[in-house]
C-alpha cells in the first residue's frame, strides 16, 4: 500500500512539474495604428493586440493604474514597442478620404504558459 501511494505521488508530481515547465514558444502579433488628429499636427496612436473590443471594458494602454499612456510622437511609440520586446515587421498606409492612417506591424515570442 505504501509503495502504491509513493508511486502515485511521484507520477502526479511529474505531471504537475511538466505543466509548469512548458517551454513551447508561440509567436504573437500586434499592430500600432497612427491616425492624424483633425486640425492638429499631433497624432492618435492605438495599439491592437487582437483582443476583443468591448464597450463595457476599457482596454487602453496605461502607464500606471490610472494614467493613460500618451506618446509624444510616432517615434516615441515605436521606441516603446521596441523596449517592450516587440520586433518591427512592416509599415503601410491606408488612405481613407483625405486622411492617411499608418499601420505598423510587430511580432514577439511568448511562452505558451504566459498567454491566457
Amino acid at each position: 500500500m505504501k509503495k502504491i501511494l509513493i508511486l502515485s505521488v511521484l507520477l502526479m508530481s511529474f505531471f504537475v512539474s511538466k505543466a509548469q515547465t512548458d517551454t513551447t514558444k508561440v509567436e504573437q502579433y500586434c499592430q500600432l495604428i497612427m491616425t492624424p488628429r483633425l486640425l492638429s499636427n499631433k497624432v492618435t496612436i492605438d495599439i491592437d493586440y487582437g483582443d476583443v473590443k468591448s464597450f463595457w471594458r476599457d482596454s487602453r494602454l496605461r502607464s500606471d493604474a490610472v494614467t493613460l499612456k500618451k506618446f509624444n510622437t510616432i517615434i516615441d511609440a515605436l521606441n516603446y514597442m521596441g523596449k517592450a520586446g516587440w520586433i518591427f515587421i512592416n509599415a503601410y498606409p491606408v488612405k481613407l478620404a483625405e486622411t492617411e492612417i499608418y499601420h505598423f506591424a510587430f511580432k514577439k515570442q511568448f511562452y505558451k504558459s504566459e498567454l491566457h
